[in-house]
């Protein structure tokens, strides 16, 4: 009874319009106040220590050198690299804006940062080569959702916090599924070209791809800095985070110079407000996830489960289905943050391992992404092509038909995501 009061009163105050945040905060406040002996007191100390987690850093790190990175000329130097490899086959920029985001994803760690930082520059000479803006918005706002499958993720370290899992696991376990994701998401587009017409690129020779290389090196050394850091063991995910930001900031103001010194401060400022959002999220969801806990309802659920006799293949459909339904209507963080400590004891139960679950769960949170009517990728895509967002959703739905097809094969076979951790021993 308890359960079904929680959770109709967190629907009516959504319903209503109210942000997430805001109707978490009230449905705890609200249940303590009237149905509980809890003193309301204890929600202020709750609000603090349910920040007090040392990874959580890692969040406000991770935004500020995807700012830093958006900036100041990473984006359009790993741009003109990724081109330089694959422009020359059908469809070659649509195919440059996939390996490009996957080389932003790589130090971003932000899906919405990675469209706006590849579509803003791929998007308008697409349009001017010959390619339909429909065509152009639908492969960057598609490939833009690798930035939370690649490595470094906010969408992650998320569920590392929920659910006490390790970072740097997560982040190796996301290397290998958003390779493969990339190359069907790269196949996908070159299909498209192919039956399109669409016009490909001169082919580079060598002393083209190695000159872009030289001048996008410093971008990608810091794929080298985070992931290498993390398994070798130089530094914690949230070190990595912290190192990142400090790379970043280096980079685009001595070394590209794209970024003025008189800019800085607007830069992190946006990160700051960006990171205050998030934290605000990860504080009312930690107080939502108390109030879950205090009235036993996770264990509760997960016994009704394990009773009904709906096995291991069962369980995963339904999570799927019910976060794929969640992903049209909220944004990742709140998504997780509400459902990780009610699902994650039930896939422990069921002898899922908690690293391929936090995967797949990011995978449904990339499609989530692009989907209407709250998909953040589609209004970011859609700011930049003014395309309206009825239009995004057509441009979009053949990558969107392959990232479901890759949502059943992650889900279904753990070797895809569990191998790269395993091998490295970080399980």
């Amino acid at each position: 009874m308890n359960a079904i009061i929680i959770f109709v009163l967190l629907a009516a105050l959504m319903l209503t319009g109210m942000p997430v945040s805001i109707s978490l905060g009230l449905t705890v406040l609200s249940f303590l106040f009237f149905f509980t002996e809890v003193p309301v007191e204890s929600v202020a100390l709750k609000l603090f220590t349910g920040i007090e987690k040392f990874e959580i850093m890692a969040i406000p790190f991770f935004i500020l050198a995807g700012n830093f990175l958006t900036h100041g000329g990473v984006a359009k130097r790993m741009i003109r690299f990724a081109t330089s490899l694959v422009g020359h086959w059908p469809g070659g920029l649509g195919l440059g804006a996939v390996v490009a985001c996957a080389l932003f994803a790589a130090v971003s760690g932000s899906s919405p940062a990675t469209v706006v930082a590849v579509g803003s520059i791929l998007l308008p000479a697409m349009v001017k080569a010959g390619y339909p803006m429909r065509f152009g918005a639908g492969v960057v706002a598609s490939a833009g959702g690798l930035g939370i499958l690649i490595p470094p993720s906010i969408v992650m370290v998320m569920y590392a916090v929920s659910t006490n899992s390790s970072i740097g696991a997560l982040f190796m376990a996301g290397v290998v599924p958003g390779l493969v994701l990339a190359a069907m998401l790269m196949f996908t587009t070159y299909w498209r070209a192919r039956r399109g017409g669409y016009p490909r690129e001169k082919r580079a020779n060598w002393g083209e791809r190695v000159q872009a290389l030289r001048q996008s090196i410093w971008g990608l050394l810091l794929i080298v800095v985070v992931m290498g850091g993390i398994y070798s063991g130089i530094f914690t995910p949230t070190e990595a985070a912290a190192m990142s930001a400090v790379y970043a900031f280096f980079i685009a103001v001595f070394v590209y110079r794209d970024l003025r010194l008189r800019d800085v401060p607007r830069t992190l400022l946006a990160s700051a407000n960006m990171s205050a959002m998030l934290l605000y999220i990860i504080t009312n969801a930690v107080l939502f996830s108390f109030l879950l806990t205090h009235e036993n309802i996770p264990q509760a659920i997960s016994e009704w489960l394990l009773a009904s006799g709906l096995g291991v293949i069962g369980f995963l459909l339904a999570v799927n289905i019910l976060l794929l339904v969640m992903g049209n209507f909220m944004e990742p963080s709140s998504i997780i943050l509400i459902t990780a400590p009610i699902l994650f004891p039930i896939a422990m139960k069921l002898g899922i391992d908690p690293v391929h679950f936090g995967v797949m769960i990011t995978v449904n949170m990339e499609i989530g992404m692009i989907t209407p009517p709250v998909g953040l990728n589609l209004y970011v895509a859609s700011g930049i092509s003014k395309l309206g967002l009825s239009e995004m959703t057509v441009a979009v739905w053949p990558w969107l038909l392959t990232m479901l097809i890759f949502l059943v094969i992650i889900t279904y076979w753990p070797p895809l995501t569990l191998w790269l951790p395993r091998m490295l021993g970080m399980m």
